[in-house]
């Protein structure tokens, strides 16, 4: 798959129209490679500067620009030439296109084949019922058709409406959709960022971006050039559209437009990768051609035998070699499959995983590999304080999420979790989390409102601060009584904050939190265990904050001093000599269900993988937490030459074999673009791996759509993840792709009962009829008979095997091969006997009546109902595949079992005695002797294939 020019950042929407007409210097900058997602070379590769490597003046110039903005006049001749700044829907197929394709079957073909021949003999009831067979099945597979172009309506919907934009001299609000590359636009706290921009200006600026990078923290921006081969969360100087402003204000000059954008770039990908066949499609496709061209070949043979041996007419080998056909060709397989997919995606939504699209359900107990986005799938996307480390002690935080529950204990010597800390008891831990609570902008509410209504806890602010402040009020900090004076806000430049509180009692207090080396940089002593100050070892603390760093931590620092008694010196002025009053790790936590369901995982022989924007360091200790990585991970051993972790800068620089070799041993994957997402899909897929990818952000969405199952996060999943996925998890738990991964297979087993049910039907009918043939015999069943019992079989007797428990072992056994057949040889050979059993009794009842000058029409009635019989029978030995039926077993466990052998007995009891079913379909009353004798046989027949079942349980 490559991405256009078209795509290709700037030079996509921009270089086209503009290049003639201001002389293309921003199009040979393009924002992203005209590059394969396979090829090595970054972004600026070929000649092409990036604009996030570029200084800001020198954008300016390459876009004809300057910093105070667009004329009118100028804005508008580039929105001509440019376009609309939106992304195009796609194109669709047309209606008859999308109807014509559910009838590309070859076992389709053969009935719309016989229904022609038969319109050509003049018979309009059997082409009726033929025809009325053929569009069934095709209406269903068209009703149930997947709308893949939802999926970039939610992404177009994610685009900002309006944006303030400097238009002749002045800042002017316009609809986004008429923003140009050359413009320049100011954003805010709150604002939806318009397109594409390359910063010009920022003040403590931080954006949201974890739709595009996965990252659960805002990333800070700046005005300073990076590299040119940055990946996306690390371009600092640059704001993607449709990205959302969490703090500070910028301003930019705008870069790409519509499909150039980033995010365009994103849709374009989506709607170029082709989605693939699932294991049940192929599987049904090869089975489908084989038996096609096992039934021509009879065909050919049954009419030379009929012409040449016993002089058959035109017009009597016709109506046999389509009654044959009709025999054969198990109609009712597609809407049997179906019906019973329809099923699954029911149970599913009963256990919180919602089925776009029904193969996926069969899909999912085929999976070999599942790869997860890490933030808001595996971890809660909540920000959450771990550890406190002080001057002499360590302190565990427990709970998870911005939900104040937990507690905070000290940790004893052998590090196992020691007595619940209190903070008189332990003033060091109180002056950390006082710091924390009141150097803090950050609220934790309740509910959908500030008022605290009903549902879980919320943050208002930084994920980070949430952290922290939800650490003040797990240790039992009360801010009641407390009042700010001044701050000093949060800056990229600083990173720090600071804040001057009174007290209860009016004293005055400096706190300061920030990153550890800046705050060491500004303290001159440290808090001991008993709260009081003692001299400042930095050593200690340096190597402190190298052990919370290789636990994947996030690491903040604490401090505070005594305010001055001037009032009017300045807070900056006062952040020196301040005293050290710990440091706190913060995670993204692993969901502890996570963790279990990826145990589940590992035994049912499924590998899970992380793919994360997040940094190499970070992803490796979430991984090794949750038993991916590590001795605790278990399954293949990696291989030599495979790393622990591979990063997109790694990853980019390796050939498509190159990442085929290690890409089954790397489980961890950091800092990662969308492209790299698909090129490692694709990889485990060229080794012939079923691989599920689960993602909740934009990044994720082309990589949804390349896997054999996309699943998406219901309730933080973005629009378009969720409309790219075919499956969508209501309660964004990894837990819930375990349990949609068990439905799968006990689906999958169904299916296969279905089908070993189902097909001994067809047997049977298609051995009566070429045995009549061969023998020049009197046919004992007409080809509307043959529809009418593979119907009713089909949608009665089989849709009660859709409803049959899980197997016990059906998460103990390895994913099943997908190039396998979905019949093995034993089946295979039960098949073959099965029919002969059933198409032998059928010939004996018909005979036996044609014997005793039983009218034809009576004769064949009762070989139907032989054959409806037969298959009831047959339905019991299919409830278990391998073990015995004859056990009490049989008859409980599945209702719907008698409801479905009711609703058979009363269907043929009308096609027996119902006056019009004799005019349609050639059929006459039975007596009880007739009902008697099959009802006999069906006995004999369940009791002979137990027999078979013991043989081969035995000789296996």
């Amino acid at each position: 798959m490559r991405v256009p020019q078209s795509v290709g950042g700037v030079r996509g929407a921009y270089v086209g129209a503009r290049e003639r007409a201001i002389g293309g210097e921003m199009g040979r900058m393009g924002s992203a490679p005209d590059a394969s997602v396979e090829s090595t070379a970054g972004p600026g590769a070929g000649g092409a500067p990036a604009p996030w490597s570029l200084a800001p003046d020198a954008v300016l110039a390459a876009l004809r620009a300057d910093a105070g903005g667009l004329g009118s006049a100028d804005a508008a001749t580039r929105l001509a030439e440019v376009g609309a700044n939106r992304l195009p829907p796609p194109e669709r197929d047309p209606l008859w296109k999308r109807v014509l394709v559910h009838f590309d079957d070859i076992l389709i073909y053969i009935l719309l084949v016989s229904a022609v021949l038969k319109a050509i003999l003049g018979d309009w009831v059997d082409f009726t019922v033929i025809l009325a067979v053929a569009v069934i099945n095709a209406a269903i597979g068209f009703i149930q058709e997947g709308r893949a172009e939802s999926a970039l309506d939610g992404i177009r919907q994610m685009l900002s409406v309006h944006a303030e934009t400097r238009r002749d001299g002045a800042w002017a609000k316009v609809d986004a959709d008429d923003v140009v590359p050359g413009d320049v636009v100011r954003v805010r706290s709150g604002d939806k960022v318009p397109a594409d921009v390359r910063l010009l200006q920022a003040t403590n600026l931080r954006v949201e971006e974890s739709a595009l990078t996965g990252e659960s923290v805002a990333a800070a921006k700046s005005v300073d050039a990076v590299a040119a081969d940055a990946g996306v969360g690390d371009r600092t100087s640059m704001l993607f559209s449709g990205t959302l402003v969490a703090a500070g204000q910028g301003v930019g000059v705008v870069t790409a437009t519509g499909e150039a954008t980033e995010i365009g770039r994103i849709q374009t990908m989506i709607s170029e990768v082709t989605s693939l066949e699932t294991p049940l499609t192929r599987q049904l496709d090869r089975f489908g051609k084989a038996l096609a061209v096992l039934i021509l070949g009879m065909a050919v043979v049954m009419v030379l035998v009929g012409r040449l041996v016993h002089d058959f007419s035109v017009a009597e080998l016709v109506s046999a070699s389509i009654g044959f056909a009709v025999a054969a060709v198990p109609e009712g397989l597609p809407a049997l499959v179906t019906i019973t997919l329809a099923l699954g995606v029911q149970q599913m939504a009963r256990r919180r995983a919602i089925t776009r699209k029904l193969p996926a359900v069969e899909t999912l107990g085929s999976v070999t590999t599942v790869c997860s986005d890490k933030t808001g799938t595996l971890t809660k996307n909540e920000m959450t304080a771990r550890s406190v480390r002080t001057g002499a002690r360590e302190f565990a935080v427990s709970g998870v999420g911005y939900a104040p529950d937990g507690e905070v204990a000290l940790v004893g010597p052998d590090g196992g979790r020691g007595r619940h800390a209190d903070l008189t008891e332990d003033p060091d831990l109180a002056a950390v989390a006082t710091v924390m609570m009141l150097c803090n902008d950050a609220r934790i509410v309740v509910g959908g409102s500030d008022d605290g209504g009903a549902g879980g806890w919320r943050l208002v602010g930084e994920p980070t601060e949430g952290a922290v402040r939800t650490l003040g009020m797990k240790a039992g900090v009360d801010p009641v009584g407390w009042s700010r004076v001044a701050v000093v806000p949060f800056e990229s430049e600083n990173k720090f904050m600071a804040t001057q509180d009174r007290d209860p009692d009016g004293g005055l207090h400096v706190h300061l939190k920030g990153a550890p080396d800046r705050v060491l940089d500004r303290c001159a002593t440290q808090t001991s265990p008993a709260g009081a100050s003692e001299p400042l070892d930095r050593a200690f603390w340096e190597r402190q904050i190298d052990a919370l760093g290789g636990q994947g931590l996030r690491v903040l620092a604490a401090a505070r001093r005594s305010a001055p008694t001037d009032p009017a010196a300045e807070l900056v002025e006062t952040l020196t000599d301040l005293e050290l009053c710990g440091l706190v790790g913060i995670v993204d936590p692993p969901r502890p269900e996570a963790v279990d369901a990826i145990a589940q995982c590992r035994d049912a022989g499924i590998r899970v993988k992380m793919i994360t924007g997040d940094h190499a360091g970070t992803a490796v200790a979430i991984g090794r937490e949750m038993g991916i990585v590590g001795a605790a991970a278990g399954g293949r051993d990696a291989g030599a030459d495979a790393p622990a972790v591979l990063t997109g800068p790694e990853l980019e620089a390796m050939t498509t074999e190159e990442l085929r070799a290690v890409v089954r041993d790397v489980d961890v994957y950091a800092r990662t673009s969308p492209e790299h997402k698909i090129r490692i899909v694709s990889a485990l897929q060229a080794h012939g791996e079923v691989v599920a990818m689960t993602g909740d952000g934009v990044n994720d969405a082309p990589a949804l759509t390349q896997a054999d199952v996309g699943v998406a996060m219901g309730i933080k999943g973005t629009e378009a993840t969720k409309e790219a996925a075919e499956v969508v998890l209501a309660d964004d738990n990894f837990a819930t792709i375990e349990r949609a991964v068990e439905e799968g297979r006990r689906i999958y087993d169904n299916i296969r009962k279905s089908v070993l049910f189902l097909l001994p039907t067809n047997g049977a009918q298609s051995l009566v009829i070429l045995v009549a043939v061969l023998f020049g015999l009197t046919l004992p069943l007409a080809p509307v008979q043959v529809l009418w019992i593979n119907m009713i079989t089909a949608v009665t007797l089989s849709l009660g095997l859709a409803y049959e428990r899980a197997e016990p072992d059906v998460m103990r056994r390895p994913p099943r091969d997908p190039g396998a057949s979905i019949l093995d040889a034993v089946f295979v050979r039960r098949i073959l006997v099965v029919s002969l059993l059933i198409g032998g009794a059928t010939m004996l009842v018909f005979y036996a009546e044609r014997a005793q000058d039983t009218p034809l029409a009576e004769a064949q009635t009762t070989a139907v109902t032989m054959l409806a019989l037969g298959q009831l029978a047959y339905l019991f030995n299919c409830r278990f595949l391998d073990r015995s039926s004859v056990t009490l077993d049989v008859l409980r466990g599945n209702r719907v079992i008698w409801i479905s052998a009711g609703a058979l007995i009363a269907l043929q009891c009308v096609f027996v005695y119902a006056p019009f079913m004799h005019d349609w379909f050639d059929a006459a009353p039975i007596g009880l002797e007739e009902w008697g004798k099959t009802l006999g046989l069906s006995v004999v027949v369940f009791v002979l294939v137990e027999g078979v079942k013991w043989w081969g349980a035995r000789r296996h």
